[in-house]
């Protein structure tokens, strides 16, 4: 007989998500479901409004990846209006998509997924000088991982034990028996994720660089780039470049090698050996490096098929609502895309933990729509973008992938796998920097001949325009669509990485990668189900993204008065 397990939220992600699984005697997951209980409202809001607008609202759909959005919701504007935006910017734009990369790549794999493999109770029972030689298994030059780092680490953490103020290390599933690290690695991991707090700091300060803040930079305009002056500064120049360079030691010499040790102790673990059911994958180019040159190129992988990646058509995607709370009847193009809210009840059942409110998988149950491509659900993110360009022998890619299996000693299906997505994430990080340091050189050479950075865009009220861009967020290839009627927006959408990923089942049966990946998984103990966790987590849920909160039907939901004068 099945039991339902439920777990909401799921933490340690942005946004609201709930995982509903059904577990058999032996507690194998069955069927699995995925849900997120935000309205996603943004379409609305944008319509009626000026284009030229249009990224700066749009990046408020996130908190985390606010310069995608802004970018494609720019971008996609330029392209209705057939703007082609000057070299610099162009150049410019990338080194600020190329920094994000890094930033979320790294907040991701400490803070928000590092804990699924990290133990952190355990740490404090490692010999921090056994550790310290362990860290050079790893590394030829490990950070952050000397005798002494490991002590003051201990220490630490050991203060917040006896003062019972665990913050993020409370409520985890500290022992359970799916955790695979020795004491020893678990206080190198632990290091590194302390340290990484300074080092995401750096990646913000380097966005902030050419983007005047983050989070939500304000640089971007339809036709180009504000942030002539920082581009035409020396000082400012040569700021960046240092702390990408702060930036890439860490990775290189910590996460890559924390990645290196999370193969090694879990490279028998059943519950990361699985989680790639969908084998459909899906990128688009991304990190401009130089005139008409990707570092990172675009196609689509039918049925793990690496011999034959597929130009992406536009006019494939459709996005289906059968099982989502809107109103519709058939999949539409995000062109013609419609957000009309039609939410329905949870139903009581019972689950492990007593009677609960649940789904109802048989009705609508998710405000997340269900993209498709050809009819197909598609896994997007970095292990798509990886394996795309290992299949299109991307250099770089190619050998950060060869040279990850050769340490390991895992075969190329090993990327088909929880543990494989974790590691893509990892490599995705190190091209990101790679590709920074190739547009920075790019940028610097350009300038000394060229300043441009706009060009004035001519929108025309009497005519009709649609545009799209495609751009590769961290969490993969997110589209932002509009029409433009009377000068005003008349229609928008955006399909973003999440909404591929997490979407519930389709009108044809079809599961998305989120539903598909948990099943088959073993719990070693379902009212703890670390092992579905990590399994999420390794995705990098985003659901602000893929869902938004507003009152559809224009009600106030408060005022606030600030005082400018007491601040």
């Amino acid at each position: 007989m099945s039991q339902r397990v439920v777990i909401d939220p799921i933490t340690r992600i942005e946004g609201h998500l709930r995982i509903e699984v059904e577990v058999d005697q032996n507690n194998v997951i069955q069927k699995a479901y995925s849900s997120s209980t935000l309205f996603r409202g943004i379409e609305v809001i944008m319509k009626g409004r000026t284009p030229f607008d249009a990224g700066l609202l749009v990046q408020r759909i996130c908190g985390v990846c606010t310069y995608s959005h802004y970018r494609a919701g720019t971008e996609a504007v330029e392209n209705a209006l057939g703007i082609d935006i000057p070299y610099n910017a162009k150049l410019i734009r990338s080194l600020m998509q190329s920094v994000l990369f890094m930033h979320d790549h790294l907040v991701h794999f400490y803070f928000l997924h590092g804990l699924d493999w990290v133990d952190v109770v355990s740490a404090l029972k490692a010999d921090p000088k056994k550790a310290a030689a362990v860290a050079m298994k790893y590394s030829k030059e490990p950070i952050f991982a000397g005798e002494g780092d490991l002590i003051a680490v201990q220490t630490k953490v050991q203060k917040l034990v006896d003062s019972g103020r665990l913050g993020p290390f409370a409520n985890a599933y500290w022992g359970n028996k799916t955790y695979k690290f020795t004491p020893e690695q678990n206080l190198i991991a632990l290091s590194h994720y302390l340290n990484a707090l300074e080092v995401q700091r750096v990646a913000a300060q380097a966005m902030a660089i050419f983007g005047g803040k983050n989070p939500h930079p304000q640089s971007l305009v339809v036709g180009g780039i504000t942030s002539v002056r920082d581009m035409l500064s020396p000082a400012r120049l040569q700021e960046f470049k240092a702390k990408v360079e702060h930036v890439k030691q860490f990775v290189d010499r910590a996460y890559q090698a924390d990645i290196l040790m999370a193969a090694d102790a879990y490279k028998t673990e059943p519950s990361v050996l699985g989680g790639c059911n969908v084998r459909n994958f899906m990128s688009t180019d991304e990190f401009y490096v130089g005139h008409n040159q990707w570092a990172s190129l675009g196609g689509y992988i039918q049925n793990s098929d690496l011999s034959n990646v597929q130009n992406i058509d536009q006019t494939l995607i459709k996005e289906d609502v059968t099982h989502s709370w809107y109103k519709g009847d058939k999949p539409l193009n995000p062109f013609n895309g419609e957000t009309i809210p039609e939410h329905t009840p949870f139903i009581e059942r019972d689950t492990v933990y007593g009677k609960l409110p649940t789904i109802n998988e048989d009705g609508k149950y998710s405000w997340v729509k269900s993209p498709r491509y050809n009819g197909e659900p598609v896994e997007v993110g970095p292990l798509a973008t990886v394996l795309v360009n290992y299949a299109k022998g991307v250099p770089f890619v190619k050998k950060a992938v060869d040279d990850l299996l050769a340490a390991t000693g895992l075969p190329v299906a090993a990327l088909y796998t929880t543990l494989g997505r974790t590691a893509a994430r990892m490599i995705n990080c190190r091209h990101a920097i790679n590709a920074a340091e190739q547009a920075f050189e790019s940028l610097v050479a350009n300038v000394m001949g060229d300043e441009s950075t706009y060009v004035l865009p001519n929108l025309d009220p009497n005519k009709e325009y649609k545009g799209v861009a495609f751009r590769l967020a961290p969490r993969g290839v997110l589209s932002h669509w509009v029409r433009i009627k009377g000068g005003l927006v008349e229609n928008y959408q955006a399909v973003v990485p999440t909404t591929w990923n997490a979407s519930p089942i389709d009108g044809n049966g079809k599961v998305a990668p989120y539903e598909a990946s948990l099943v088959g998984l073993k719990l070693e103990d379902p009212k703890k189900p670390l092992e579905v966790l990590r399994v999420i987590h390794s995705f990098d849920p985003c659901m602000a993204c893929a869902v938004h909160v507003m009152d559809y039907k224009g009600q106030e939901l408060g005022q606030f008065r600030i005082d400018p004068n007491g601040l």
